[in-house]
């Protein structure tokens, strides 16, 4: 992986507001039976796929350096969207890749190679 490609994606979340709209055991909108296993947010100002900001996933480490990105294929919504982990551990990382490998939803996990 190219270093100017972490470095430009962590710059777009420092340089950003982040609001976390899905507390850490809050449940999904549509799915109350699915449960945030880590906060959840996006950052405002920027875009995705769907329409909102570019979503967030926020570990522990307050440092909220970015440690990885995981990227979804959603077959029932047919569409494709990245996610920031910001300042999460393997753990962290391997609870949101498990969450989001649900369902009709697919997720790859590309590390940062200096990550946690």
């Amino acid at each position: 992986m190219d270093e100017a490609f972490w470095r430009a994606a962590e710059r777009l979340a420092e340089e950003s507001e982040l609001v976390i709209d899905r507390p850490k055991g809050s449940a999904h909108p549509r799915y109350p039976n699915l449960r945030y296993p880590l906060d959840y947010g996006y950052l405002r100002g920027t875009a995705s796929m769907d329409g909102g900001g570019i979503d967030v996933w926020l570990g522990s480490d307050p440092s909220r350096r970015l440690t990885g990105l995981l990227c979804t294929v959603d077959l029932r919504k047919r569409d494709s969207e990245i996610k920031l982990c910001l300042g999460c551990t393997e753990e962290e990382l391997r609870l949101a890749l498990q969450q989001l490998n649900s369902g009709s939803m697919r997720a790859l996990l590309l590390r940062r190679p200096d990550g946690p």
